[in-house]
């Protein structure tokens, strides 16, 4: 492959099938349009996925907490609780105390406590310790498309997910300027923000995509300058649904008289709920009540294993009950406040898909998001079942 080759590979976070299909974007530049596949859960279990070709079961990521009170990074944060919630509830004070975990507990990937109750805190396990984009940053051990790239010494840049859009584009700007790298990835993520706070069709969605047009535009000039061929794909980890109802499922559990950490435990995420059991008694309950709800339904096995998320361990929860698309747990353990868009429905669900964005027409499509990893490892020449094999006889 020429020297002179360069792809882009351009992750925009939430940038679903139904609102790419309601905006102009990219006109003239991209031959190729289909919707992709998205992975249940939310960004957590979806871009590990991106990044290693393989799916939740395989690289262990799903939600961020879990039950595990033996191996709890938060042990003694219970005796936050005592402190005022007018103070501790508040979401800066929150994020404050997150970062200053962090750092204490020098966890490099992405971390929020988010507004999981400081009593309930020594119960759990965070599954997001180890940065994703860097060797070791996988919980399942797969490598990602940047470890094959690293091995086989192609020269890439990667986006640092904790910087601004801005920050991003312009640092590759430089790196593609200076015409070294092979492969780029851009990670842009403010439209995910942006329709949480304004929903799908709010102008401020229309703006947003109008500035990674003209941004993009202006990145793909650049580039043709330096490179002979210049390939672009945009690409996104899900899609967003518009928020049409609040449903309170934490009240309806309590409201059983169950003891939380004695008889059960759960993970109240903003669109599904994840149930630990510790005797017949409370699982019997739970079930009943669950049944009773209309605005949701307990996830199936045959789903599970359909999705990729039926865990050997049941290690993110023995028991998933999902909201109907548009319906959100409030309150919940991810924030006191609800948004106006919200992600993380049934992945079949139209406003779940994501999208596939090309310059050039692959020879082979992606269809779900695992395949994204071999068409970025193969637009540089290096076959990812090839690759696959090498790791394994490395392994053994």
């Amino acid at each position: 492959m020429s020297a002179r080759t360069l792809t882009l590979a351009v992750f925009i976070d939430a940038f679903g099938w139904e609102v790419l299909n309601r905006h102009t974007f990219l006109d003239g530049e991209l031959q190729h349009r289909a919707p992709l596949d998205t992975i249940f859960g939310y960004s957590s279990s979806c871009d590990p996925t991106i990044l290693t070709g393989t799916l939740p079961r395989e690289h262990n990521h799903f939600s961020f907490f879990y039950y595990d009170p033996s191996r709890s990074p938060f042990r003694g944060f219970d005796r936050l609780a005592a402190l005022p919630s007018s103070i501790v509830e508040r979401g800066r004070v929150r994020h404050w105390i997150s970062r200053v975990v962090g750092r204490w507990k020098q966890f490099t990937g992405y971390f929020q406590l988010y507004a999981v109750p400081f009593k309930w805190l020594p119960l759990f396990d965070y599954s997001e310790r180890h940065d994703l984009y860097q060797p070791g940053g996988i919980r399942g051990g797969q490598p990602t498309v940047f470890d094959h790239l690293r091995h086989a010494n192609v020269p890439f840049h990667c986006s640092d997910w904790r910087a601004s859009e801005e920050e991003n584009l312009a640092s590759l700007g430089t790196a593609v300027d200076e015409g070294q790298i092979r492969f780029a990835y851009l990670f842009l993520a403010h439209m995910d923000a942006v329709l949480h706070e304004h929903g799908t069709e709010a102008p401020q969605v229309a703006d947003k995509i109008q500035w990674y047009d003209r941004q993009l535009r202006a990145l793909l000039a650049r580039a043709r300058a330096q490179y002979d061929d210049v390939r672009l794909m945009v690409f996104s980890d899900h899609g967003m649904t518009d928020v049409s109802a609040h449903c309170n499922l934490i009240a309806r559990i309590d409201a059983l008289g169950l003891t939380f950490g004695t008889d059960y435990a759960a993970v109240y995420d903003s669109t599904m709920a994840r149930f630990w059991f510790f005797n017949d008694a409370a699982r019997t309950r739970i079930v009943e009540a669950l049944g009773e709800e209309a605005n949701g339904r307990i996830v199936t096995e045959e789903e599970l294993e359909r999705w990729g998320c039926d865990f050997p361990e049941r290690t993110y929860g023995e028991l998933y009950f999902l909201m109907n698309p548009g319906v959100l747990l409030h309150p919940s353990f991810m924030g006191r406040q609800a948004p106006a868009g919200m992600h993380g429905f049934a992945p079949e669900h139209e406003d779940s898909v994501a999208m596939f964005a090309s310059t050039w027409t692959p020879a082979a499509l992606p269809r779900r998001l695992n395949d994204l990893f071999a068409l970025m490892l193969d637009s540089v020449g290096l076959p990812a079942d090839a690759l696959r094999r090498d790791d394994g006889r490395r392994a053994a």
